[in-house]
Parts: C-alpha cells; sequence; structure tokens
C-alpha cells in the first residue's frame, strides 16, 4: 500500500472534528458475540477495507479464501475502498447493513475508535485464545493499535520509512558508504548538491516540511521523542529531543541553499507515487520514504543505482541507528456487530496466522506485522526490502501515539513546522504555544 502522509494529515482536520459527534453519540452497542459460528452454525460476515487497487484487492481476497477453507462455516462478504469517514457513518448508524470486520489506513484514528467504542476491545477474545500480544507483535505496532488500555484493534502489515540513496551519484561525489549519524547525514547531502545557477542540478536531500514524507513525526522516530507526559499532557515543550529536530531541520536547510531556494526547485518535482518522483528523477540523492518505494524503484527502472539503509539518527544517539518511524494498517471488530464469534476468527487469522501474514504482505509489498512473519523464510525480502524488515524488528523504533482526537496534535505540530522553518516564530515560544494547543484540542474532545 502507498500512503500519502499529507492526504492522510489533512483528512484528520475533519476527523478530529468528527470525533466530538462520534464519542457523544455512539456508545458500547448491544452486540451478539455468540453467533453459533463456533458450533458450526452457517455466518455470513461482512468485511471493509480500503484496499482497492486489483493487486491489493487480490490479495485480500485470496487470504478470505484461504480462512473460508479452514472455516467453512464462516462466509466473508469484502467490500473494498472504504474510507474513514464512511465506516465511521456505517458504524454510528449499525443496523444490517453495518460491516462485521473494520480496518483503517489511519492509524491515527485508533484513539476515537476505542474512545467512543465503535470498535469492540478485542482483549477478551486474545485472552480466551491465549494470545499475547506484547509478544506477537512488534512494540510500535502494538502501540499504535491500542488507546488508554483499550485494544481495540490490531496490525494488519506495516509501514518502516529508511533512508533511499543513489549509489551512483555516491561513487561520483566520493562517498563510499550511507551515512549513519546527522552530521555525516548533512556533509553528505552538501557534498551530493550539485547547483545550477539559482537552482540545483541535483540536490542531496529536500528537508523542507513540505517535502514528500519529510514531516516532522517522520523526523522524530529518529529521535525517540515522547509526544505526551505520563499525564497525559503534551510533551513537546519540554522534551529536549523536539526541539533539537526543529533547530536540525532548520539548520540542514540553511546548509543547502535556504528555504526560498529549496521551494522552488520543489515545485519542479513531480508527482510522489509516479515515476516522476524526485529521487526516481535523480533531482534529489537521498530521500527518506517507506518501504512500498523499493517496488516502485524496481517497476520503474530508473537509470541509477541505488541501495536502501535506515535514516541516520543524532549524533548523541549513535547507538540507535537501525530504528526508524512505523505506522501501518489497522483492523477490528464493529462492536455493533450481531457476529462477534465469526468477525473476531477473521481478524485473528489474518493479524496472527504466519502464512496469511507473510503471503499478504509479499503480495503488496509491505511489512509483516507479526514477530513471527517477520522472520519466516517464505518472507521475500531482498536486501533493500530488508531493510525496512530489520528497521521494524528494531526495539527503538518508534510511531506516533493514539489521541482521542485522531491526529490533530500532529497537524499542530507540522504547522508549527512551518512557521518556524521560515522564521515566523521562536522556537521555545513557539513549541510552548504549539503545546498549549494540543492540550486545549484533547481537553475540548473529552
Amino acid at each position: 500500500m502507498r500512503r500519502t502522509t499529507r492526504r492522510t494529515l489533512a483528512a484528520l482536520t475533519a476527523c478530529a472534528t468528527a470525533a466530538l459527534f462520534v464519542t457523544a453519540c455512539t456508545g458500547q452497542s448491544s452486540s451478539g458475540g455468540d453467533d453459533g459460528s463456533a458450533e458450526g452454525k452457517d455466518v455470513t460476515i461482512t468485511f471493509w477495507h480500503g484496499w482497492s487497487q486489483d493487486s491489493e484487492v487480490k490479495a485480500v481476497d485470496d487470504n478470505i479464501a484461504a480462512f473460508e477453507k479452514l472455516h467453512p462455516n464462516i462466509h466473508v462478504k469484502p467490500v473494498a475502498n472504504i474510507a474513514d469517514d464512511k465506516l465511521e457513518q456505517a458504524l454510528r448508524g449499525g443496523g444490517r447493513d453495518a460491516p462485521d470486520v473494520v480496518s483503517s489506513f489511519t492509524t491515527d484514528n485508533v484513539g476515537k475508535f476505542c474512545a467512543s467504542k465503535v470498535w469492540a476491545d478485542l482483549t477478551p477474545f486474545l485472552n480466551k485464545d491465549g494470545i499475547d500480544p506484547a509478544k506477537t507483535f512488534p512494540p510500535a505496532m502494538l502501540e499504535y493499535s491500542q488507546f488508554e488500555g483499550n485494544q481495540c484493534s490490531l496490525p494488519l502489515l506495516g509501514d518502516t520509512y529508511g533512508l533511499y540513496y543513489n549509489k551512483t551519484a555516491f561513487a561520483a561525489a566520493g562517498i563510499t558508504s550511507p551515512p549513519k549519524t546527522f552530521s555525516e547525514f548533512e556533509a553528505a547531502a552538501v557534498k551530493l548538491t550539485i547547483a545550477d545557477g539559482d537552482s540545483y542540478r541535483q540536490l542531496g536531500f529536500m528537508p523542507n516540511y513540505h517535502g514528500y514524507e519529510t514531516t516532522p513525526m517522520h523526523y522524530l522516530g529518529q529521535y525517540g521523542a515522547k509526544y505526551f507526559g505520563t499525564d497525559g499532557k503534551s510533551n513537546i515543550a519540554t522534551d529536549p529531543r523536539i526541539g533539537a529536530m526543529y533547530t536540525w531541520q532548520k539548520n540542514l536547510i540553511a546548509k543547502l541553499g535556504g528555504y526560498d531556494k529549496l521551494e522552488k526547485y520543489r515545485t519542479t518535482f513531480g508527482e510522489e507515487f509516479s515515476a516522476k518522483n524526485p529521487f526516481h528523477t535523480g533531482q534529489v540523492a537521498m530521500s527518506l520514504d517507506g518501504e512500498w518505494r523499493t517496488a516502485s524503484l524496481a517497476e520503474d527502472q530508473v537509470s541509477f543505482d541505488w541501495a536502501t539503509a535506515p535514516f541516520p539518527v543524532p549524533d548523541d544517539q549513535a547507538g540507535a541507528y537501525g530504528r526508524g518511524y512505523q505506522t501501518g494498517t489497522i483492523i477490528g471488530v464493529a462492536s455493533s456487530s450481531q457476529k462477534q464469534t465469526a468477525a473476531w476468527e477473521l481478524v485473528k487469522y489474518l493479524t496472527t496466522n504466519t502464512d496469511a501474514v507473510v503471503s499478504f504482505a509479499n503480495a503488496i509489498h509491505n511489512v509483516p506485522s507479526t514477530n513471527e512473519a517477520l522472520n519466516s523464510p517464505k518472507l521475500t525480502a531482498d536486501p533493500n526490502f530488508k531493510t525496512f524488515i530489520d528497521i521494524a524488528k528494531n526495539p527503538n523504533s518508534s510511531t506516533t501515539p493514539s489521541s482521542i482526537n485522531g491526529g490533530a496534535y500532529q497537524l499542530s505540530l507540522r504547522n508549527f513546522g512551518y512557521d518556524y522553518e521560515v522564521g515566523k516564530t521562536d522556537l521555545a515560544a513557539g513549541l510552548a504555544a504549539t503545546a498549549k494547543e494540543i492540550d486545549e484540542a484533547i481537553a475540548q474532545a473529552k
């Protein structure tokens, strides 16, 4: 699956507002956990998911067919290309046409799915079947699938972020290996930058927040920053790692020619998910991106040698090299479902059956979401894809925590970043104001 970060974050503005309505209007509805499927009664369940490309839909259908072979009395009706807003409307309305099994690409919405109780807490199901989530799923993936002790979803494949680098450009610049620390990264980015008048013939790296995947959250994944304290209040003004990230990014902008020059060059980039992506065309020599890019580069057959590596880490955290930001798809059982026993069987199969997870990951070029699947010999992983497998397995990898109002706090961080990188706000004052904004928004959502 290809994740368009900008589109996802933009949608979260509306989702955060909708969270208030969902919480107010939807409680834990009565549900039928015992639907007779465990005793062999024929049951038909509906599974709503967001995959839409032909190859992705086929991969989902293939896994469903394998599930139905193991459970001949449970029949699954899949519905593809379902966005979160449509999913929420159906779950609020309930009724016979509502789905039984639900999935979402937007892990930022886990908090409101759990808090509003439109997705059922899966803990009783997990306990009944003796599944220990902490032993089954990588820590970061487990973190983004729960909220305040409510395990209302489980990971269903993941995305990890790392460094893509142009080996041909590296060789021409005399760089023999990918950078591991930010000081090495900065030196490489400068060395790989080739001026062309008031623009660039080649840019080492595009650091601006309007760039593809260069969000504050993805950068902060390399710092191990904590967004919230134990009291639930925003930590961004007090965690020094957050201020260090914003400072590092702004300094890198200056070293590469300044914000205005970089933004002008950025307007020459093609679409992110196309052969005109600036890394594909050689316009940038290094890129921060997810594992799906390996398949795109192989398909587009670019004109240079390339490779992947973990994205660098701050110099004072060199021992954490190998970490990365993680997100992914989540899946759960609708609280309104009258067929939760059968629905759970499908969720359990898709998320914990190693062969199912591996075959799905191989088919759509995503990272497996269980520890066993990550280590499966059946996993297709060339050296470039293996980079992302290793990032997913790294205990230092992290994600953005769930919040009751979705990803609103991430929008606040991003908006602050836009202002700070152009010099519109002071770092300390801006972070303090943003922390206050985040806390007030969460308090209002509650």
